[in-house]
């Protein structure tokens, strides 16, 4: 399951510090914002499906159709040559991230214990977190050792890794619940949109998110004008996921021992300094240092989110609650990305205001971790049901 996590990671993230300078080549410089923010769109959009669709057709199926969405969107970046034609299909490549996701999160929860939870996100995390570090420096050299076109050709290639070793995984969601996918499944009610039993995880994700969709938008930019070029564009990344990686290990052990939230206040903290620094980095070294930082925040606060929505969770409605704490992630990010690209504009003297406006979603959730009580996880009764009978057609 991780190493399925982490090759749907690398694909979309070797794209990443390249997309930028592609769109302007395109005559889009002006869209930055929307290589982000039309991703997340899509991806906050299909969450209620995926995660209706998980409780229902299975884990396993949400996820396929999220990495053979990758997969194909990967292949077909180089026959985008038009500004239009390009964010189409970045409106299209969210729906991966829309789908995998979350029958990923459903599935590892359906087979680790409860005591256990926070340990096994964690390392769920170090998986997508390497896909993260790797992505962009790898993406990068293939780009300036090869060809652009290279580099989406293998994004795509990727991703198909990511959907053939999901072959080996046998699927959790129990027969008696599993149904098969047709149309109706898609209509929704508003009770299926949002799972109101997650909405404490699912605020502070949209807040301490909201710096991860700036950084992705103008990180690039900064860097380069701090003279990281080349194949040193990509730099910050490795940083900020180096520091995520090492303390991820941690972080879920102590959010079981501790707690969600208490792990979660001190993890936004860390956050909050991390962009500080970034609101003032005359340097490289500042730089890289406040990468580390927000990393260390980032890597404690990941799987105690996850942690958290899960044990807030219904047994029978793991992938809705999955899915209402990334349509919160997503919006968080895709905000993220807007505004920065908004208030950067190309402007490098705007790059202090991005980062404020960061800081402050941040310290928004670290005041909301504090009003909110620390509890431990839901217990939800489980009443057993017989299965129902076998149609003839299904005997058959």
């Amino acid at each position: 399951m991780c190493l399925s996590s982490f090759l749907f990671f690398l694909s979309f993230n070797l794209l990443l510090p390249e997309l930028p300078d592609h769109l302007s080549r395109l005559g889009g410089g002006e869209y930055k914002g929307y290589i982000i923010a039309l991703f997340t769109l899509t991806a906050a959009i299909s969450r209620p499906y995926s995660g209706k669709l998980a409780d229902t057709v299975g884990r396993i199926p949400v996820m396929v159709f999220g990495s053979l969405v990758c997969f194909l969107c990967g292949f077909f970046y180089p026959w985008a040559v038009t500004v239009t034609g390009f964010l189409t299909l970045r409106l299209l490549h969210g729906f991966s991230t829309g789908f995998k996701p979350t029958g990923t999160a459903a599935y590892i929860a359906d087979i680790v214990p409860m005591e256990r939870r926070g340990e096994a996100m964690g390392l769920l995390g170090v998986t997508g977190a390497m896909g993260l570090a790797f992505g962009p420096a790898v993406g990068s050299w293939i780009a300036q050792t090869f060809s652009l076109n290279t580099m989406f050709y293998c994004s795509s290639a990727v991703a198909l890794l990511s959907l053939l070793v999901q072959g080996s995984l046998t699927e959790t969601l129990p027969k008696a619940q599993r149904q098969r996918f047709r149309p109706g499944l898609l209509r929704l009610k508003w009770t299926e949109i949002l799972d109101r039993r997650v909405l404490s995880p699912a605020v502070v994700t949209g807040l301490c998110l909201f710096p991860y969709g700036a950084v992705l938008t103008v990180v690039p930019d900064q860097s380069r004008l701090l003279g990281l070029d080349g194949p040193t564009k990509g730099l910050f990344y490795i940083f900020l996921t180096v520091a995520s990686l090492g303390i991820r290990l941690i972080a879920g052990k102590v959010s079981d021992v501790h707690g969600r939230v208490p792990v979660l206040r001190w993890s936004s903290v860390i956050l909050a300094v991390g962009l500080a620094l970034l609101v003032w980095s005359p340097s490289v070294e500042w730089f890289l240092t406040a990468a580390v930082v927000f990393g260390i925040g980032a890597g404690l606060n990941s799987p105690a989110l996850y942690a958290w929505t899960i044990d807030l969770s219904h047994p029978d409605y793991r992938g809705q609650a999955v899915a209402t704490m990334y349509i919160a992630l997503e919006i968080g990010i895709g905000l993220g990305a807007l505004l920065a690209g908004w208030i950067f504009a190309n402007q490098p003297s705007r790059l202090p205001y991005v980062h404020g406006l960061s800081l402050v979603c941040v310290l928004g959730a670290v005041v909301y971790l504090f009003m909110v009580k620390s509890s431990g996880p839901m217990v939800h009764p489980v009443v057993s049901e017989p299965a129902p009978e076998p149609s003839p057609e299904e005997v058959v």
